[in-house]
C-alpha cells in the first residue's frame, strides 16, 4: 500500500461482475480485498499488491476475521463492494413451490452477506470519517422475476439495506449506493442464456437487444467508487439496457 491509496473491499471477486470489477478498480488506482468462497481465485484477483480472502460472507465468524485481516493490512476501507450473490437453485421459484431451505439460502447470500459486510466495515469508515458502501442489487430488487420469489425478495431487501445505510451514516461522511443490473452474461447466467431459444426469449425484451457483459457494470460500479457523484446517496443506479422501461 502506498500513501494516498484507495481500499477497496471486494465480495465474491472471484468471478462474473466482482472480477471484472476488481480488474476495473485496480486499474483506476485501487489498492484491492477480494472476498470470495474461492480463496484462490481471490488471491489471484487481488494481485500482489492486494489481499485475497476465502470468505463466506452469510458466516458472521467468517466476516469479522476477513474484515480483521484486512484492517490489519491496509488500516482503512474507502469503498464496500457487496457483489456476492445467487440466483438460487431451480428449486427457487414461485413462492409455494419453493423450499424453506432454498428461500434461506438465498436470503443468506443475497441480504444476510452485504448486511455482515457493511456491519463489519462501518466502524472502520466510521473511524476514519469518510467511506463508500455499493451494494450490487438486481433490477429484479425494483420489479418482479415471475417464478423467482427468493431472488426477487432478496434483492428487493439488498437494495433496502443499501438506502438504510444512506439514511442512517450521511452525516459521518458514508455513502451507500446500489447498482441494479439486468440480464449480464456470467457464470450465474450463464446456463440460460447458452441455450438459444431462452437467450432470444431474454433479448428481445432488452430495448438495446443484448444482455450486458460484467464489465459494462463495472463501469457503473466504478463511477460511484470514484467519488465523482459525490452528493448521490441512496440511489439505486439501473443498469440493464432500458429492460425496465417497457
Amino acid at each position: 500500500m502506498t500513501p494516498g491509496e484507495r481500499i477497496a473491499v471486494v465480495t465474491g471477486g472471484a468471478s462474473g461482475i466482482g472480477r471484472a470489477t476488481c480488474a476495473r478498480l485496480c486499474a483506476d488506482g485501487f489498492a484491492l480485498a477480494v472476498l470470495d468462497l474461492n480463496c484462490d481465485g481471490a488471491r489471484e484477483v487481488a494481485g500482489p499488491g492486494g489481499l485475497g480472502v476465502g470468505a463466506d460472507v452469510t458466516d458472521a465468524a467468517q466476516v469479522e476475521q476477513a474484515f480483521g485481516q484486512i484492517t490489519q493490512r491496509f488500516g482503512r476501507i474507502d469503498v464496500l463492494v457487496n457483489n456476492a450473490g445467487i440466483s438460487g437453485s431451480p428449486e427457487a421459484t414461485s413462492c409455494h413451490q419453493t423450499p424453506v431451505a432454498e428461500w434461506d439460502r438465498v436470503f443468506a447470500v443475497n441480504a444476510r452477506g452485504p448486511f455482515l459486510c457493511a456491519r463489519a466495515a462501518l466502524p472502520v469508515m466510521l473511524a476514519q470519517g469518510a467511506g463508500h458502501v455499493i451494494t450490487v442489487a438486481s433490477v429484479a430488487g425494483l420489479v418482479a422475476f415471475p417464478g423467482r420469489s427468493a431472488y426477487t425478495a432478496s434483492k428487493g431487501a439488498a437494495l433496502m439495506l443499501a438506502r438504510s445505510i444512506a439514511a442512517d451514516y450521511a452525516h459521518a461522511g458514508i455513502r451507500s449506493n446500489a447498482v441494479c443490473p439486468g440480464m449480464v452474461e456470467t457464470p450465474m447466467t450463464q446456463w440460460r442464456l447458452d441455450q438459444p431459444a431462452l437467450r432470444h426469449a431474454v433479448e428481445s425484451r432488452i430495448p438495446l437487444g443484448q444482455v450486458a457483459q460484467p464489465d459494462e457494470i463495472a463501469d457503473a460500479i466504478a463511477v460511484l467508487a470514484s467519488g465523482r457523484l459525490a452528493y448521490m446517496t441512496g440511489h439505486a443506479l439501473i443498469i440493464d439496457g432500458g429492460w425496465t422501461t417497457l
